[in-house]
């Protein structure tokens, strides 16, 4: 490889990188990866108590004997099992942490942002009735400078009534 399609090869690799899609995906894994130690903390400290006081804190535990007979645990257990409470571990498990990120996170930026863009139309009508309003006094000011020049001079159009308004020099168009 030559010494400008390596620079041109990196150029491309530092604009890969450089892209905002690319970034914001990098911060938003590491932020995941340590929100992920929030909710489990929460599953561990807060669910899985308030669960233990209805039945046992370690839902891995609730079985069904499929085909008899189920005796034992672990490795030296015996017949089928259906093993639904871990399957409704990892279900309360995921809704929970979907829940956290829409009420921590999602719900509160979604109505940050809603309100940064009220301010932002409330500033492009404030903006707008300012330049109605100078627009207003703009013409104001023509028609009195039209009416003025044609008391000051008598003739057919100067009054601003007849044909002569509109013409050139008078602003009207």
């Amino acid at each position: 490889m030559s010494d400008q399609e390596k620079t041109s090869a990196l150029q491309g690799f530092k604009a890969f990188l450089m892209r905002g899609n690319v970034v914001d995906l990098a911060v938003a894994v590491v932020i995941g990866a340590a929100f992920t130690n929030v909710v489990n903390s929460v599953v561990k400290g807060i669910i899985n108590p308030l669960v233990g006081a209805f039945g046992t804190q370690n839902l891995d535990s609730y079985s069904s004997c499929l085909k008899g007979p189920c005796e034992g645990t672990g490795d030296a257990a015996t017949g089928v099992r259906i093993l639904w409470g871990s399957v409704l571990g990892s279900t309360l498990q995921f809704v929970i942490t979907a829940g956290v990120v829409y009420f921590l996170m999602v719900l509160p930026m979604a109505k940050y942002l809603a309100r940064i863009e009220a301010r932002r139309k409330a500033k492009e009508g404030a903006h707008e009735v300012i330049e109605i309003t100078e627009l207003e006094v703009l013409k104001e000011i023509r028609d009195t400078l039209v009416a003025q020049r044609g008391a000051g001079q008598s003739g057919p159009g100067r009054d601003g009534s007849g044909p002569g308004r509109g013409g050139p020099g008078d602003g009207a168009r």
